[in-house]
């Protein structure tokens, strides 16, 4: 691995480590992370919190800007991966797609986000 990836993927676990520690702090189970479905994609956290389940997507950047690297084809992907994981997991339950944005060090929590 390159360092350049891996320097992307330390900084990607570093944020998403917060991001767990938030959403924790915040009354929220964390069910899994970093979760793939075969060749769909991945949902960097899966979270449940009143019976709801809350597929997170983690971005950082410079700025808050950095929410525009989620994509209608991003998220087209995510919803794919959430199907699978519903199936895989025979779950019938109330889903949102949540988003939390990392600007350097300050975070933005997007609930049940939508294109």
């Amino acid at each position: 691995m390159d360092t350049k990836t891996t320097n992307t993927t330390n900084k990607g676990k570093y944020f998403e480590t917060k991001a767990v520690d938030f959403l924790q702090s915040n009354g929220f189970k964390i069910i899994e992370q970093n979760y793939h479905a075969k060749k769909l994609g991945e949902i960097d956290i899966i979270a449940q919190k009143d019976s709801v389940y809350h597929f997170v997507e983690v971005k950082s950047g410079e700025s808050f800007e950095a929410v525009y690297n989620i994509t209608p084809q991003k998220l087209y992907k995510l919803y794919r991966a959430i199907d699978y994981y519903l199936k895989e997991k025979k779950l019938d339950v109330a889903y949102c797609i949540d988003a939390i944005i990392f600007a350097k060090e300050e975070l933005e929590y997007l609930e049940n986000i939508t294109l």
